[in-house]
C-alpha cells in the first residue's frame, strides 16, 4: 500500500485493501440521505408486486376455481419465492443505502458503494464532461435527487442516488466549477 505525502493511505481501485469500508471513515465521507431507504423500499416493493403479478396468475386461477384440480404445490412456489425475495431485498436495503458514500478531494470526486463487492469510482475533476441532476416521482415525494457525473469513459461515470435536492444543486455547481477550472489549467 502506498501513502500520500501527508501519510494517509492512497486509495487505489486496483487494490481492494485500500478501498474504504462502508460507513463513515474519517469525516470526509458523506452518506446518502436516510430518506432514501424508504425510496428504495417503495421501489423494491413495486417491482416485486409487478413480478408477483406476472408469476402469480396460476395461483389466482386456482383461487377462483378455474384450475380447481391443480395441486397447491404446482401454484404456490413462484408467488412464495417472489415474496421471500422481496422480503430479503427490503431487509438488505438499509445496509445497502448506508454503504454508499461520496467525498470531494482537491483533485477528485469519489463515490463508494457495495457490501460484498466494494466499488470505488474516482472521477478527476478535469475529466468531467457534464453533471446531471435527476429526480423521479418517488424521489421527488421525499425531496431527493440523484446526480450523475459523466466523463469521456463510461467506466468512470459515477452515480450518486438519494441526496437532497439542495445538496444535488450544490454538488452540480461545485463540480462544474472545479471541472472548468481543471480544464483551464490543462
Amino acid at each position: 500500500m502506498t501513502h500520500e505525502p501527508d501519510g494517509a493511505p492512497r486509495l487505489r481501485a486496483d487494490d481492494p485493501a485500500t478501498l474504504p469500508a462502508p460507513g463513515p471513515q474519517d469525516g470526509q465521507w458523506k452518506g446518502l440521505d436516510p430518506r432514501y431507504i424508504r425510496v428504495r423500499v417503495i421501489s423494491e416493493v413495486i417491482g416485486y408486486l409487478i413480478f408477483a403479478a406476472a408469476v402469480g396468475w396460476p395461483l389466482v386461477l386456482k383461487l377462483v376455481g378455474v384450475w380447481g384440480e391443480a395441486s397447491w404445490w404446482a401454484v404456490l412456489p413462484w408467488p412464495l419465492g417472489v415474496a421471500v425475495l422481496c422480503l430479503v431485498q427490503v431487509l438488505l436495503t438499509p445496509r445497502r443505502v448506508r454503504s454508499y458514500g461520496y467525498r470531494e478531494d482537491a483533485d477528485d470526486f469519489m463515490v463508494r458503494k457495495g457490501l460484498l463487492v466494494r466499488t470505488l469510482v474516482v472521477v478527476p475533476y478535469g475529466r468531467m464532461q457534464y453533471v446531471d441532476v435527476s429526480s423521479g416521482p418517488i424521489l421527488r415525494m421525499f425531496g431527493l435527487s440523484s446526480i450523475t457525473l459523466h466523463t469521456a469513459s463510461a467506466e468512470t461515470d459515477a452515480e450518486l442516488p438519494g441526496i437532497t435536492a439542495e445538496e444535488a444543486r450544490r454538488l452540480r455547481e461545485r463540480l462544474t466549477e472545479r471541472g472548468e477550472a481543471r480544464l483551464i489549467e490543462l
